[in-house]
């Protein structure tokens, strides 16, 4: 392989991988509730059904008619019960309204010693995924300098590439700490 194609490669998996850290961390932000209520809230909750646990969003739909407002509308009303038991036990904190067709979940406003404390979870949830990102420049470094070792790359491109690895590092935080800003001010708005 010629260094370009190798170093691409490395530079590709790295991307890819830093890619994947900050689609987590974005998913970690929207289990946290805000003052709105979002799908992604119950949408990977396991419900146990069928003889199995699946996620709710496979088993009903979800909606947000009103902004403090989610409706679960189950594909099949026999599982309204265990819908309803995994809401319960979930560690969402509220009580399902169960009307026989649709399940209701109402969405009070927060206070402002929770919203702080929802912005110290969101800060600790955007500082996992900045390690993250930072552990994956780690091991392309360390892939980098093995394919110097071997004789596969030259010390003056491995710096060029670790050059390039540090930019794409510094591009991928400041994405995390741009959705951190705007999870803030979310959380924040009353």
């Amino acid at each position: 392989m010629m260094d370009e194609e190798l170093t691409g490669v490395v530079l590709a998996d790295a991307r890819e991988k830093m890619d994947k850290a900050i689609a987590h961390t974005r998913g970690d932000f929207g289990a946290v509730r805000g003052g709105r209520a979002t799908a992604g809230l119950v949408e990977h909750l396991r419900v146990d059904v069928y003889g199995s646990e699946v996620e709710l969003r496979t088993i009903a739909g979800l909606s947000v008619p009103e902004a403090r407002l989610l409706v679960i509308s189950p594909y099949d009303r026999s599982t309204l019960t265990s819908i309803e038991k995994a809401i319960q036990t979930s560690d969402l904190g509220i009580t399902p309204s169960n009307d026989g067709t649709v399940i209701r979940l109402t969405f009070p406003p927060l206070t402002e010693e929770r919203r702080r404390d929802l912005v110290r979870v969101v800060r600790q949830k955007a500082e996992e995924g900045r390690v993250a990102i930072r552990n994956l420049r780690r091991a392309s470094r360390h892939e980098l300098d093995a394919f110097e070792r071997d004789g596969d790359l030259s010390s003056d491109e491995v710096d060029r590439v670790e050059k390039e690895l540090d930019k794409l590092t510094h591009d991928m935080v400041a994405v995390v700490d741009k959705l951190l800003a705007h999870k803030e001010q979310e959380l924040l708005d009353i």
